[in-house]
């Protein structure tokens, strides 16, 4: 168990507020709302849980050796749900290597009728037809796994995946992951404070991804009932930016710095905030989010690094009516089922895998490229790329070059710090864009700026912590990547600084 020991000022408050939206509250921290603060922090790729005492903070042992847990579900054929690294595991153990075959689900039968006549005077049996969809089923496929749910919280209310023929709301899918986390707060707590609780304040970002309008109240209304089935009687909501900078102020209570930006960059989201800190007093005078987090710099790597070898802008040759037709190959129509690794088995139709038969056919260098992408819509391995990637990723942040080694594909090769940094430069500008909005959203130049708090997995990354060192020499400081916001939900929590479901979460 890791704990925090700083005191926190009670007679602090936290007031909301943002430059294109009026201030949403402002509550005093002037004595606990709960003998125990809970804080959630449901993450696209990880989830992390804390405790607050009042005094110190306690990180919620979610695994058996961690107190971070990958959000992940994994649902059998017979529907039995684990959850966590369990759930990759019975994932990979289940699905990497197999040959995946498809075949066409059968929605119905139709009855169909001659309109003859036969020699009884009755019309002549009709004949009766499987009726087959759009939808496929993967005869060999053992379990489904479901990673970054969060982000589609933002899309339709009606959304519903698929789970071997048995349509799942998303809410169904985050449930067993927060019954798991309600259990070990239960077993954790009764040891700090002798007793289980049944609320929580839940972290969520500045703005979720998706389309829909009014996403971020639908995507918290989704929230709201997966953590209901939790058995979490009471919740309350607060961003997760701010919870971040929260848990700083805790861990020092002595800072004296005025204006505070919290630069939370995690697996989904980019999510940022700008305090006022003066006097004991923290009022919230920015916000702001976008969707960008360390899947899309996983997607950026994926295209830049591995499409060229499966066969990304090669040319092809098949026979036309009077001649021979060469033309690019159409690798843009496997792209998207490629870099969505939970769907990407649904390549293995006749449309897609013909081609690449054909193309490997011609014998040449390029043959070896459709060979590999072959193999990775046969076998099942876009999940093992990604994770080759994330490893790729982790291991540039502390070393100047790493091996993309892939023995699957026969994929070889040395990428050295400064090649990634070039390959992510869209992802980087777009980071440094969003930089730009919250400070113009709160009317403040950089150097007004007095300290930068980075946490959040992706702001591991160096290029992004020198770009925030460029912007804020000698004012940023890193705190707690993958567990601060859970730290600060939990001390919203304890002081009732939470919104209730009744209020709207701002958009920055």
């Amino acid at each position: 168990m890791t704990e925090s020991t700083s005191g926190y000022q009670s007679s602090s408050r936290i007031s909301h507020s943002s430059s294109n939206t009026p201030e949403r509250h402002s509550k005093p921290l002037v004595r606990p709302q709960h003998p125990m603060g809970i804080g959630i922090d449901f993450g696209t790729t990880n989830s992390a849980t804390a405790l607050f005492d009042g005094e110190k903070v306690h990180l919620v042992k979610l695994e058996q050796h961690s107190i971070v847990m990958p959000s992940a579900t994994y649902i059998d054929k017979n529907f039995g749900i684990v959850t966590g690294q369990e759930a990759i595991n019975s994932y990979i153990e289940g699905n990497t290597g197999r040959t995946v075959e498809l075949s066409a689900e059968v929605l119905g039968e139709g009855r169909t009728t001659t309109g003859q006549i036969g020699d009884g005077g009755l019309p002549e049996e009709g004949s009766t037809e499987k009726v087959y969809g759009q939808s496929f089923v993967d005869g060999g496929q053992t379990g489904r796994l479901f990673r970054g749910i969060k982000r589609l919280l933002g899309g339709s209310d009606s959304q519903r995946l698929m789970v071997f023929n048995r349509p799942f709301r998303l809410v169904a899918l985050i449930t067993p992951l927060l019954v798991r986390i309600k259990k070990s707060i239960d077993q954790q707590s009764k040891s700090i404070a002798g007793a289980t609780t049944k609320h929580a304040c839940i972290g969520h970002p500045v703005n979720f991804e998706g389309q829909k309008e009014n996403k971020n109240n639908a995507a918290l209304s989704m929230l709201a009932e997966a953590y209901g089935y939790a058995d979490f009687k009471e919740k309350t909501y607060f961003a997760e930016p701010i919870a971040a900078a929260l848990s700083y102020l805790h861990d020092n209570p002595g800072e004296k710095k005025d204006k505070l930006l919290a630069v939370d960059f995690g697996g989904g989201t980019l999510d940022l905030c700008i305090l006022q800190h003066r006097d004991g007093d923290y009022e919230v005078i920015a916000t702001h989010g976008v969707g960008l987090g360390g899947d899309h710099i996983d997607q950026l790597l994926f295209k830049e690094l591995l499409f060229p070898l499966l066969g990304k802008g090669e040319r092809w040759k098949r026979s036309g009516e009077d001649r021979e037709i060469e033309t690019l190959f159409p690798f843009e129509q496997y792209e998207d089922l490629i870099l969505n690794w939970a769907v990407s088995y649904m390549l293995n139709q006749n449309q897609y895998t013909t081609p690449v038969l054909k193309r490997m056919e011609s014998g040449d260098e390029g043959a070896v490229k459709y060979r590999r992408l072959y193999d990775l819509i046969k076998n099942n391995y876009s999940y093992l790329v990604f994770q080759t990637l994330k490893d790729l990723k982790a291991t540039l942040s502390y070393q100047t070059e790493a091996r993309l080694d892939i023995p699957e594909l026969d994929i070889e090769f040395t990428v050295t710090r400064a090649h990634f940094e070039e390959l992510i430069g869209s992802a980087v500008l777009d980071f440094e864009s969003a930089i730009t909005q919250v400070l113009k959203n709160a009317n403040l130049q950089p150097d007004e700026i007095d300290l930068v708090i980075r946490t959040g997995g992706s702001s591991l990354i160096p290029i992004i912590k020198q770009s925030l060192n460029q912007s804020f020499p000698a004012k940023v400081v890193e705190h707690d990547p993958f567990t601060s916001v859970a730290a600060g939900l939990a001390i919203a929590d304890y002081y009732g600084l939470g919104s209730d479901e009744s209020e709207k979460i701002t958009q920055g």
